[in-house]
């Protein structure tokens, strides 16, 4: 059983973060079986240990497999610290220089307000997954925040801790793929709602504005290939480009993010 439970707690450290499973793996041989207070020296080992690769081998170490930390700035933030802490804030070099580019623009519209990024991708290997994620696996493609108002002006804010899974449905006219993806059997097409971690913000809604603008800077970058957004966002927002695509029924639903990736 602790062979077991060992192989699950490499399985799952290895799904969020990528070195974590290795990390925990180190932990585990360092840590005699005979030590005192086993379980928690292995924690302490496994903490410390796990802080040091992620936040200086890690980024010292990415760059051979052509990838890079994202260059955070004043109006470049993850929503959450998580996603640094699990290794999935890296993209390539031109990925990078297309946020800053972007987000500084954004600014520059929208005084005050941040580009907000959510899962991008892990440090190494191509083609490693990125879960829940069926295309975050090479160092091209990231998820930012849509935008909200409170009070009917432009607000940093949103709506739920992880970033994920609190929609901007279809309003009654308006075109629903949800459903359609749902009738056809897509079952996990609107999974991300499980995934909220708590709504917060409850008085903040979706801005047509704020969200518009930000779409448009990014398709306005030559290095981006495709912008996958639910297509009722895409219609209500007059997004046009041939870059806007579908992202298809297999996926999950773009009505709490949009996605974007280089060519």
């Amino acid at each position: 059983m602790k062979i077991v439970l060992h192989i699950l707690i490499f399985i799952i450290l290895t799904v969020i973060t990528q070195v974590g499973g290795i990390v925990y793996l180190i932990s585990v041989l360092v840590v005699k079986k005979s030590a005192r207070n086993k379980r928690y020296k292995r924690i302490g080992v496994f903490t410390a240990l796990y802080l040091f690769t992620t936040f200086l081998v890690v980024p010292n170490t990415a760059p051979l497999f052509g990838r890079e930390k994202i260059k955070e700035s004043k109006f470049l933030k993850a929503h959450s610290f998580f996603y640094k802490l699990a290794n999935r804030n890296y993209v390539r070099p031109e990925l990078n220089k297309a946020l800053i580019k972007i987000s500084n623009e954004f600014e520059q519209q929208n005084n005050g307000l941040k580009m907000v990024y959510l899962d991008a991708n892990f440090p190494f290997i191509d083609k490693f997954p990125l879960l829940p994620h069926l295309s975050h696996n090479d160092g091209k493609k990231i998820d930012v925040s849509l935008i909200y108002e409170e009070n009917e002006k432009l607000t940093n804010k949103k709506p739920s801790v992880s970033g994920y899974g609190v929609f901007e449905n279809p309003l009654e006219k308006e075109y629903n793929q949800i459903d359609i993806c749902k009738e056809k059997g897509y079952w996990q097409y609107d999974f991300p709602k499980y995934v909220t971690l708590g709504t917060i913000n409850e008085d903040i809604k979706f801005s047509n504005k704020g969200t518009r603008d930000l779409a448009r800077l990014i398709l306005k970058q030559k290095e981006v290939r495709k912008l996958f957004i639910e297509p009722h966002l895409k219609n209500r927002l007059g997004l046009t480009h041939k870059k806007v695509r579908f992202h298809g029924c297999q996926a999950v639903r773009h009505d709490d993010h949009i996605h974007f990736q280089l060519r």
